[in-house]
């Protein structure tokens, strides 16, 4: 045997050899390890839809196709990637008021909502409020928004690029704000204060439209040259 052929022969067996021992060995099947630790959920629900009860009442619905919390995150939050409902009803189980929006993450910590995309609200009062974005803090009970919002009530429509207001929506405060009223926040047949301070504005002004200017004598004279 030619040695070009001992080795080709020895360099097939060792091949071989190697082919043997790894078929034989046992492998451990590992996923990767995960470097980010922020995608790391505690809880994932999918299909979310509950009632929840207060003092043995129904009176709230949580709607959400996707339901994360992830407490790794600084600050730990909840994560509603893919839109979030709440509705509440009353003790006959009619609704008296909804959220809605595209996202929604709630900072369980700081008992922040910070709400995004198509912020739809409808309060029991007949209130409806469209915006971007809105944040509800629960530890200081008031909302604020400082994207444009739209505020619609029986009475008015009111619009602005910040708002702000209590949890209730009864006491609410929009500025660079632009919108209609009725005719009654301005003559005062609805009898409260602002509409008779409005209405006073109005008769000053009016009062100060039909006075006549007293006729003065015109001055002809001509000045010295000195």
């Amino acid at each position: 045997m030619t040695c070009k052929l001992k080795i080709k022969v020895r360099y097939l067996f060792l091949v071989l050899l190697y082919v043997l021992v790894s078929c034989n060995e046992q492998k451990e099947h590992t996923a990767p390890a995960i470097h980010d630790r922020d995608s790391v959920a505690v809880m994932t629900s999918y299909g979310v839809n509950t009632l929840i009860s207060d003092s043995g009442v129904i009176k709230y619905r949580i709607v959400t196709e996707e339901w994360e919390v992830n407490q790794i995150r600084k600050p730990s939050r909840w994560i509603f990637n893919k839109g979030l409902f709440l509705e509440q009803f009353d003790e006959k189980f009619h609704v008296q008021s909804y959220i809605q929006c595209d996202t929604a993450f709630y900072y369980d910590q700081l008992k922040l909502w910070e709400l995004r995309s198509r912020v739809r609200i409808l309060t029991k009062d007949g209130l409806r409020f469209s915006s971007e974005q809105l944040y509800w803090d629960e530890a200081a009970h008031e909302l604020y928004s400082h994207t444009f919002s739209r505020l619609v009530t029986p009475e008015r429509t009111l619009q602005g690029s910040y708002f702000r207001s209590d949890e209730k929506m009864t006491k609410y405060f929009v500025s660079n704000s632009k919108g209609s009223f009725e005719r009654t926040d301005f003559d005062g047949s609805k009898g409260d204060d602002s509409s008779d301070s409005a209405k006073a504005a109005v008769d000053s002004i009016q009062k100060a439209q039909r006075q006549q200017a007293q006729p003065q004598r015109k001055n002809t004279s001509i000045p010295l040259m000195h």
